[in-house]
């Protein structure tokens, strides 16, 4: 799985980015991106040589505008002592626009706000340039007798006609580019399953669809109304419950006896919860969306291509429980591959054990 976003806070890519969203034009916009266009072709060059020929996965862009610019805070204190200093107009006038644009795209929750496929289907022009690095590239690798499968995934979609409207973009695109290039080879359009309701109506999103990922992550933040940045603040307390006094917090003695309350209880607080959410799947809730959504997503089309991004991926009792509910893979970073590759085929004795009649 290739997070396209990544490559975009490179050094050098970072003010072409900035001249991108702080262009008050489509012309201006297009003109910024196609200075872009070359070094994402090139990267996805790269991504098709190294994988030689097994299918690549690449999101299109997910995170909110705002993240490439300068933060809020730290540009009005720049300005302020910019105009103090009676520093040259042009240099001002430059800061303020910035400014300007960032208060613009400033969200108070820009985690559910303007990103993943609403951006591209605000600014369509950005998934075409990400859609024709993707194509061009790969046509222009295949004329190195290298084979491509390019897999396309738009994030955030919760509904069929998200999907629909960035799937007919990307399908046009490929097309053209690759008459363009008088080549041709297969590829597949997919999105991420990262919202409680895109589960729940998997079965019209597949209608799009060519394959599922469940980017756990965000889906256990959304079902559960977690905010992972912020989750350590009680998550802690919720697993380690059972050790505190529910009066005060204050650690229990071996005796269960509270030493702040002078109270000694016959039985031990319930944890809220076993473990941690956001590193272990919690299958009784957000496993149950998952399973709904393999289900519902193969009713429509049988053959769907299905696993899960995040760091539940690398974790053995989810990487279980994907292998239960009949997901094809699991995408994990890269220091967890040889624990999910362990757990996968764990998880497989497992069920053949399982499956074996016993002797009588």
């Amino acid at each position: 799985l290739c997070r396209t976003e990544h490559m975009f806070f490179a050094e050098d890519r970072i003010p072409l980015m900035q001249e991108m969203i702080l262009a008050r034009t489509l012309a201006d916009r297009e003109a910024a991106l196609e200075k872009l266009l070359p070094m994402q072709r090139e990267d996805f060059k790269g991504l098709y040589r190294e994988m030689k020929g097994y299918p690549v996965t690449i999101r299109l862009l997910d995170p909110p505008l705002h993240e490439f610019l300068p933060k809020r805070e730290e540009l009005m204190v720049e300005v302020t002592k910019i105009e103090l200093l009676q520093a040259d107009r042009s240099i001002v006038e430059e800061k303020r626009r910035l400014l300007e644009r960032v208060e613009e795209l400033h969200e108070f929750n820009p985690m559910l706000g303007l990103r993943g496929c609403r951006l591209g289907i605000l600014y369509p022009e950005v998934s075409r340039m990400q859609a024709r690095a993707v194509f061009e590239a790969a046509c222009e690798v295949i004329n190195e007798g290298i084979r491509v499968q390019p897999e396309v995934m738009i994030p955030l979609v919760s509904m069929v006609q998200e999907m629909k409207a960035q799937k007919e973009l990307i399908v046009a695109v490929a097309e053209q580019t690759m008459k363009r290039y008088k080549k041709k080879f297969p590829y597949t359009v997919g999105t991420m399953i990262e919202l409680p309701r895109a589960a729940v109506t998997a079965d019209e999103i597949a209608r799009e669809a060519e394959f599922f990922s469940f980017g756990t992550n965000d889906l256990t933040q959304t079902t559960f109304g977690f905010s992972r940045d912020d989750s350590g603040k009680f998550i802690q307390h919720y697993m380690n419950r059972s050790e505190l006094c529910p009066q005060c917090g204050t650690k229990l003695e071996k005796d269960l006896s509270c030493a702040s309350c002078k109270v000694t209880y016959t039985k031990r607080p319930e944890n809220i919860l076993e473990a941690d959410v956001f590193a272990s799947l919690d299958q009784t809730g957000v496993g149950q969306l998952v399973e709904m959504g393999v289900r519902k997503g193969r009713s429509t089309r049988p053959n769907l291509k299905v696993g899960i991004c995040g760091e539940h991926g690398g974790d053995p009792r989810s990487v279980e429980f994907c292998h239960r509910v009949g997901l094809d893979y699991v995408s994990c970073s890269p220091y967890r591959v040889p624990i999910a590759r362990l757990a996968a085929a764990q998880a497989v004795l497992k069920e053949r054990a399982a499956a074996k009649p016993t002797k009588k």
